[in-house]
């Protein structure tokens, strides 16, 4: 029997909240996770919605999930029906369409559970008109369904929106503490956690995922992009353009899995549900696909910004600051050649091209500019013919 509730790693108090609500039996119809980004909050509504459908969630003797039941299985691989992850589909936020969407959703019974949970990734995002859309289902929501809403701050969440939640703290997880909890959680050393870490922007949970990819193909896929950026000062345009477009294909390469797995789970549902559940089941695939996709590639790009910034810190002479240890000697290599300047305005693209992941920018475009910026860095390190 696994215990849902152990996967929020570093909220102790979070973790016990949530499971004396379930033990208890005292659900409310919505809450208001708000914490930084890596605080765990995503993976703690997971964790919680999978005690919320758990048929045996209440009963248990540490009131969580059983771990063993169908519900249990499903929530844990993304694939349950009546456990909903909705995130922002504007440039600038929630559509109104969207959350109408949603609503009409929320109004529906449940297909295999006897509650339904929708998780509303950055609920800041949520403006004045998606929220006046919202309101009324946040109000008077049907009795078998636990809205889970998550946010950086009370204060960054419309006030008409916190007030009608319960809001549940989520605390910052110092760095080194974070990098602990995720060795503690793979057997990794403690410099693989940071590294992992770095790559994931601070999530303990995505962390441990990374370090615990089948055939250890995230690190391995770590390592060929260091190794690339190690020659990137000697690159042409053509040769930047190729590596770019290889980062890309690698970066997507564990979402093979997620489609196999899609695949099957609709091929075991096509028998006894209705077409219209079949449709909702292949659009939330669809969506969770994309989001999946956005994650790896930005991954990607977290990646490229632990290698200038382990620049910056050689280059101001400080290595003991260096996460990529196992890149140092390239890293040292170049850094002579880095322009401080340079590395920042790098660092600016970099981001930027996560953010333009968002907005549906083609990745293509977004790791072309960024690596391009990427290499100006070490003007005169190399030929850049």
């Amino acid at each position: 029997m696994s215990d849902a509730f152990a996967t929020i790693l570093g909220q102790p108090q979070v973790r016990d909240f949530l499971r004396s609500t379930v033990k208890s039996d005292h659900l409310t119809h919505a809450y208001l996770f708000v914490g930084p980004a890596g605080s765990n909050k995503t993976q703690a509504a997971h964790a919680f919605a999978q005690a919320i459908v758990c048929p045996k969630g209440a009963s248990g003797p540490r009131g969580g999930a059983c771990g063993d039941c169908d519900n249990c299985s499903r929530v844990r691989k993304k694939t349950h029906p009546d456990v909903h992850y909705c995130e922002p589909e504007g440039v600038g936020g929630y559509l109104v369409e969207q959350v109408r969407e949603i609503m009409a959703d929320v109004s529906l019974s449940p297909i295999q559970a006897s509650r339904k949970v929708y998780i509303i990734d950055r609920a800041d995002l949520l403006n004045r008109s998606a929220a006046n859309a919202f309101l009324k289902t946040l109000e008077e929501p049907p009795e078998d369904v636990v809205l889970i809403l998550l946010g950086r701050t009370r204060d960054s969440v419309l006030s008409t929106i916190a007030s009608r939640c319960q809001v549940v703290p989520f605390r910052h997880i110092p760095p080194t503490e974070a990098a602990g909890i995720v060795s503690q959680n793979t057997g990794a050393s403690i410099e693989q956690s940071r590294m992992a870490m770095e790559a994931t922007s601070g999530s303990i949970s995505n962390a441990i995922a990374f370090l615990n990819a089948r055939g250890n193909e995230r690190m391995f896929f770590r390592g060929e992009l260091l190794s690339m950026l190690s020659r990137i000062d000697s690159m042409s345009d053509w040769q930047v353009l190729i590596e770019a477009r290889g980062i890309i294909e690698k970066s997507k390469a564990p979402l093979d899995s997620l489609r196999a797995q899609q695949e099957e789970e609709l091929a075991r549902n096509q028998d006894f549900l209705a077409k219209s559940a079949i449709r909702k089941i292949e659009e939330r695939n669809k969506r969770r696909l994309t989001a999946e996709t956005s994650a790896c590639l930005k991954q990607a790009l977290s990646i490229v910004s632990s290698w200038l910034r382990d620049i910056a810190m050689l280059r101001a002479g400080t290595p003991e600051l260096v996460i990529n240890g196992d890149a140092l000697a390239s890293m040292q290599a170049l850094a002579p050649y880095a322009d401080i300047v340079r590395i920042s305005a790098a660092l600016r693209q970099v981001d930027e091209a996560k953010e333009s992941l968002d907005y549906n920018v083609s990745p293509e475009t977004c790791f072309d500019v960024a690596l391009f910026k990427v290499r100006e860095v070490f003007d005169g390190a190399g030929s850049t013919s």
